[in-house]
């Protein structure tokens, strides 16, 4: 029999169709960002509380101090029906309106009998109404008839009397705690002077956070930090800020000790190779001198692609250059190798990239194309945020479960299209390398034209 427990983590992990559709539901419409989230962390309660402050207000302070002012008024109509139900005659009637003018601060006139206007609409909320009928039913115990609809400031109350009608205007006030709206107003009113509170101090502590973020972008894209970058805010903040400006160090220090090995390593196998074609060039001719000279050529190029990879020009500074020069001038180089390569360039022509590292990308995706295809387009989008350039070509391809591991360093297909000339096995690695580096990425799919499609997309 199963526990408590695992029935429970079974109903967390797979809750209700209809939980699991209203999360879907409500996850899609907060807002993603920070600024709003915490905006609604703070607007959510105040709404709620002031809400529960004004329902309790309304049920229990608005509504009380109404039914005790119609109670009052109420008890005042009806001593005025005791007194003219006892003394009948007209003189004592008069008195007695006169008394409920000045002393009862209530308007009452005696009309000879009739029936009662039909009953109007009743409004559909109005505390006033409900409260005033009420006890009239309760005090008076007559057909009455009232008015208490619209802005005017006066209560009409017809009750029917055994003779006559009595017909009594009083102000609204009387019966009614009219300045309610001052108490809504401040509500409102304090509760706009704190979200604006808010916004400037959610604001403060916002901005490092986008700064923070701003300067983590640009070190991961292999740009210069922001000059104005300093830890700020919270404490939480700065901590974040101090951490990241820690290990930015520490990253460029291991890049910079790692670029002087390679340097290092670079000129001794360069002053090896150096003498090895220098004794060669002193032996006479023949074929097999050549075979070693190209050796020799061939580890020179491989040493070059170890090295490039290894460095990953994470050295370069970011710069402007063409977008449509550098397709252009890859394109040439293509042609050059045989292939009918045609280019096409959309939006903006200026890209701010690492010049040299973007030119090898091309050279060695279009490199490659142009290896194993006799059609290659190139096309090229630089729009919104975003430059996306597009290599198709008519070659025989990459099979779709190959298309990842070609980006691993020294992997190899039977028609290994991830090699440079060299056929170091690192052509596609460095590709990937050099795109992520700028915060974008290469992927690979069918092309249109039966062969492979290269779509590198890259920040601007």
């Amino acid at each position: 029999m199963a526990s408590i427990d695992s029935i429970r983590r079974e109903y967390e992990r797979y809750p209700p169709n209809g939980l699991r559709r209203f999360t879907r539901w409500f996850t899609k419409r907060i807002p993603t960002r920070l600024y709003a989230r915490a905006l609604l962390i703070i607007i959510i309660p105040m709404v709620l509380l002031q809400s529960v402050i004004a329902f309790v207000f309304m049920e229990r302070h608005w509504q009380t101090v109404t039914q005790r002012l119609s109670m009052a008024v109420t008890r005042d109509i009806a001593a005025t029906i005791d007194v003219i139900n006892s003394f009948p005659d007209k003189t004592a009637q008069d008195e007695m309106i006169r008394i409920a003018r000045e002393r009862l601060d209530l308007s009452v006139a005696i009309e000879p009998a009739g029936d009662l206007p039909p009953p109007r609409p009743k409004p559909f909320f109005s505390i006033l109404d409900q409260t005033l009928s009420e006890e009239i039913t309760r005090q008076i115990r007559l057909p009455f008839w009232i008015d208490t609809v619209g802005n005017s400031n006066i209560v009409e109350i017809r009750i029917k009397l055994e003779n006559s009608i009595l017909r009594v205007f009083a102000k609204r006030s009387q019966a009614y705690a009219s300045n309610t709206h001052i108490f809504l107003l401040w509500m409102v009113g304090t509760s706009l002077v704190l979200l604006v509170i808010a916004i400037l101090f959610l604001r403060g502590q916002i901005r490092p956070i986008l700064k923070l973020t701003q300067a983590a972008e640009s070190f991961g894209k292999g740009q210069r930090m922001p000059d104005d970058f300093r830890p700020r805010g919270a404490d939480e903040v700065r901590r974040a800020g101090i951490a990241f400006i820690k290990m930015r160090e520490r990253i460029e220090r291991q890049i910079e000790q790692r670029t002087a090995m390679l340097s290092g390593v670079s000129h001794d196998l360069r002053t090896i190779l150096t003498r090895f074609r220098l004794q060669l060039a002193l032996v006479s001719d023949g074929p097999e001198l050549d075979a070693l000279n190209k050796d020799i050529d061939d580890m020179q190029s491989m040493l070059d692609s170890y090295l490039s990879f290894a460095r990953g020009e994470a050295e370069e500074d970011v710069g402007v250059m063409s977008l449509k020069t550098t397709v252009e001038k890859v394109a040439a180089d293509g042609r050059l190798r045989g292939a009918n390569v045609s280019v096409t360039v959309e939006g903006d022509d200026d890209i701010n990239v690492r010049p040299n590292a973007f030119d090898r990308l091309l050279t060695n995706l279009v490199s490659n194309a142009c290896r194993h295809a006799d059609e290659v387009t190139i096309h090229a989008q630089n729009r919104g945020k975003w430059l996306t350039i597009a290599i198709d070509d008519d070659g025989p391809g990459i099979p779709i479960d190959a298309r990842e591991d070609v980006f691993r360093p020294f992997y190899r297909l039977d028609e290994a299209r991830n090699q440079d000339e060299t056929g170091s096995g690192l052509g596609l690695a460095i590709v990937r390398d050099i795109a992520r580096s700028h915060g974008g990425d290469v992927m690979l799919s069918d092309s249109a034209m039966g062969g492979l499609r290269a779509t590198v997309r890259l920040p601007v």
